[in-house]
């Protein structure tokens, strides 16, 4: 099997896609489609087989739950045993959005979306073409990213094709996703409400509407309520250094401490920008959190591609901002 990939960039293609893709997802397939943070592998919620087949895909570990995406909030509501007032409130803040709500969950939804736990994640995303695809499907999608289990997500079709294109029937092209790291994910089952993976809306963000917010995000759940919560994951093939330096001669410096080769390293820089003459490679990456994001995983995609051995990327600042790309850089580097 070799993937069909179908753009998206004109009204017909863009209806042609959503008809195709549905197709699929109605008769219990699993395709690949573009959301506003990476692209997700989609399959129908309701459907025990269906979700079995994207962990079957993904090589998921069975103890890694799926987030649910809705196109509406009266179909989030049908995922779940009681959407309480706060999650009404952030809805209206933030949803469409990356922004995903842990909730008590319906009966309907399937024990694999959960990780067999009694909570499930929803979120309504913003991409236009995933939210066609729910319209017209008429019942949530699970998707995780569209990638192999603990691999870097993919930000546009491309990515999908190098890891998945042997293993699905369709992937749908919908442009470089514009957020470019996960969603942020905030349990309401507990209270106060508790932040479970960081993400671009930040906990300073959040507080605006909880007023209150546990930071608890980790792995130490016996049930993993969220995705994106096990030690290693996000991760290059090449080893990950996230550093710190002053100048060039302290960027070579603390390398050698790690015991690696300056010359064997791809370099990505936000700041300290060192000259290309002594390191496999040298990128920029803009000094602001959304475009870094934005950027990331295409640059340890690239890095991927070329065959790197050891990616050092120039630690972010330690802002609210930043914190889910210090949260995805920690968990990359594992």
């Amino acid at each position: 099997m070799s993937a069909e990939i179908l753009s998206t960039h004109t009204p017909q293609l863009f209806q042609a896609a959503v008809q195709r893709a549905v197709k699929l997802l109605r008769a219990g397939e699993v395709v690949a489609l573009p959301t506003e943070t990476v692209y997700g592998l989609a399959a129908n919620a309701f459907d025990e087989n269906a979700v079995a087949k994207i962990f079957q895909i993904k090589g998921r570990p069975a103890n890694n739950p799926i987030i649910v995406h809705v196109a509406n909030l009266e179909m989030a509501k049908r995922c779940v045993k009681n959407f309480p007032a706060l999650a009404e409130k952030l809805a209206k803040s933030f949803w469409p959005g990356p922004l995903t709500m842990v909730l008590p969950r319906a009966e309907k939804i399937p024990d694999n979306v959960t990780a067999g736990g009694k909570t499930v994640g929803i979120r309504w995303p913003s991409h236009p073409f995933i939210q066609a695809v729910i319209r017209e499907c008429d019942f949530p999608l699970a998707a995780p990213s569209a990638n192999l289990s603990n691999s870097i997500s993919p930000t546009n079709a491309k990515h999908v094709r190098k890891q998945l294109g042997e293993k699905i029937s369709l992937i749908v092209d919908g442009g470089q996703s514009q957020v470019g790291i996960e969603s942020t994910v905030l349990d309401l089952t507990v209270s106060p409400p508790r932040l479970l993976r960081p993400g671009m809306i930040h906990e300073h963000t959040l507080m605006a509407v909880t007023e209150k917010l546990a930071i608890g995000f980790g792995d130490s759940e016996e049930i993993l309520k969220s995705p994106g919560q096990l030690k290693k994951h996000y991760a290059p093939k090449a080893k990950l250094l996230v550093l710190n330096w002053n100048d060039e001669d302290d960027l070579k410096s603390r390398i050698r401490n790690s015991k690696f080769e300056v010359r064997d390293c791809q370099i990505i820089a936000h700041t300290k920008i060192p000259s290309v003459e002594n390191f496999a490679g040298v990128s920029v990456i803009p000094h602001d959190a959304e475009a870094f994001a934005r950027a990331l995983y295409s640059e340890l995609h690239r890095c991927d591609d070329v065959g790197a051995r050891i990616i050092v990327i120039e630690a972010p600042p330690e802002s609210p901002e930043w914190s889910g790309i210090a949260d995805r850089l920690r968990r990359a580097a594992g």
